[in-house]
């Protein structure tokens, strides 16, 4: 059986905050959260967090459901490119990995 790897990542804003011992992270837009001991283990935390939500998503067949849910809306490449980045935000990078079985690999359907 040949697979081959394929990796996304998503370049999600995210929000850091201090608590006593505790640093929290979360990513606002996804209500998704996490902790850890220091700022780079909150983030660390936060971005498996992410990978886990999405992965979940995907197996549930709801991934497209909670994208629609959440307000994330398709835009076109020449849209994107012109979009500002907005200063003051931090952001997080999710990576969602999946395995694509090249034997029993499908058409596309459009």
């Amino acid at each position: 059986m040949k697979t081959i790897t394929i990796h996304f990542s998503l370049h999600l804003p995210a929000k850091l905050r201090r608590k006593k011992k505790w640093f929290l992270a979360s990513c606002p837009i996804l209500d998704v959260h996490s902790q850890g001991e220091t700022e780079e283990q909150a983030k660390k935390n936060l971005a498996e967090a992410l990978t886990l939500f999405f992965i979940s998503c995907h197996e549930r067949g709801t991934l497209d459901a909670v994208l629609k849910e959440y307000g994330f809306t398709p835009i076109q490449p020449s849209v994107y490119e012109k979009t500002p980045t907005i200063s003051g935000i931090e952001y997080i990078d999710v990576p969602i990995p999946f395995y694509v079985n090249m034997n029993n690999r499908q058409r596309c359907h459009a």
